[in-house]
């Protein structure tokens, strides 16, 4: 797929470090869908990885940076005027974050209960040196999962210059997205970059021998990365609900990939042969990509599999690439970020890019020929 390797490569999109964003207003699209309980932030890792390229877009002198995102699945209302006070269930409001954005920022945000029209308008002009604004969910409007021509004019109309660092939603072809670069010029963040470059290396030219351990559900949306895999890889370990679909639809595979030697109890863990064959495996590898876990580790005792699996990533001299929700969620709750070669952000996002689908939020962003 020539038109892949083209962007993966990372050489024909537009990066904030070519652009020059004196006295510009800028439009972050940052992935702030974090898991909320009681409005208290369970995951921070989101948050965290815009830092870069805010302050990289901060130290320009007269920049003004409001960040966008969206959070859960909202219903949407159909209106582009105002506010449409009283129809925004404050469960998915981005207002929730605004202090431990704050602080890990460390920056003053302005929180603006809208995303498009008058009021982000009048809270840019407001704006003072070393303040941010936080937009509300863009979700809140139809528009945006719709990709709306209308609704995407109206999120650029109020900014000079659009840059994309949500690497989690470029498998989407939405207004905030996609949509927006019809109207503004846009630009790959840093942590954007950093994705695509880390993800092309696991991909195009891994070190041999490289393990790919695939865990999770649904296994038609796995079933292309296996087979990528299977193209370059020694071994792709199959675990969690996918591993006893691939058993019950007696799906053959090639001998790169190794089905569980045994379950745990009620099927819902890989079983200790099988996570003793896979740490063998794990040690011997060059290069080890993860995405899902090995069974139900939400729940005890069928955790044991992927804190097994985990524990031997981690001791392993690998380069080593963790992604999808779950997984970070247990590196998160385990503090063994810094254990990891690179964390990505991206769950359904790293499967598309990695089993060579297109992604139409890096597209918007290539270099166009004159």
């Amino acid at each position: 797929m020539l038109y892949a390797i083209c962007f993966m490569n990372n050489v024909s999109i537009k990066k904030i470090q070519e652009g020059v964003f004196l006295d510009k207003k800028i439009l972050v699209r940052a992935d702030f869908n974090i898991a909320l309980e009681d409005g208290k932030i369970k995951e921070k890792f989101k948050l965290e990885v815009c830092k870069k390229t805010v302050d990289h877009l901060s130290a320009q002198s007269g920049s003004k940076i409001a960040l966008i995102s969206h959070l859960g699945r909202p219903a949407a209302v159909k209106t582009l005027a105002g506010n449409a006070e009283g129809k925004k269930n404050p469960e998915f409001s981005l207002e929730q974050i605004k202090d431990e954005l704050e602080i890990i920022l460390e920056r003053k945000i302005v929180f603006v209960n809208d995303c498009v029209g008058s009021e982000v308008s009048k809270a840019l002009d407001a704006l003072n040196v070393g303040e941010i604004i936080l937009l509300e969910n863009v979700r809140f409007y139809e528009g945006e999962e719709k990709n709306d021509s209308e609704f995407a004019k109206k999120l650029a109309e109020n900014f000079d210059v659009f840059v994309n660092d949500a690497f989690s939603v470029c498998h989407r072809d939405q207004a905030s997205v996609t949509g927006i670069t019809a109207y503004v010029e846009g630009y790959a963040g840093l942590r954007l970059q950093e994705e695509i470059k880390n993800l092309s290396r696991v991909i195009h030219e891994p070190e041999s021998p490289a393990t790919a351990i695939i865990g999770g559900a649904k296994i038609e949306t796995k079933l292309p990365l296996i087979k990528r895999f299977e193209k370059k890889y020694a071994h792709i370990l199959v675990g969690g609900k996918i591993a006893n679909e691939a058993v019950d639809q007696k799906i053959v595979f090639s001998s790169k990939v190794v089905l569980p030697l045994d379950f745990a109890k009620d099927r819902l863990d890989i079983g200790p042969k099988t996570i003793n064959r896979f740490k063998e495996i794990i040690a011997q590898s060059k290069v080890i990509v993860w995405n899902g876990p090995m069974g139900k580790f939400e729940e005890q005792p069928y955790d044991i599999g992927t804190r097994a699996i985990l524990e031997a990533i981690v001791e392993s001299d690998a380069f080593t690439l963790i992604g999808g929700g779950e997984s970070v969620q247990v590196l998160e709750e385990n503090n063994l970020f810094d254990k990891i070669s690179f964390v990505s952000t991206g769950g359904g996002a790293m499967l598309e890019y990695l089993s060579g689908n297109l992604m139409p939020g890096v597209e918007a962003l290539r270099i166009k020929k004159q």
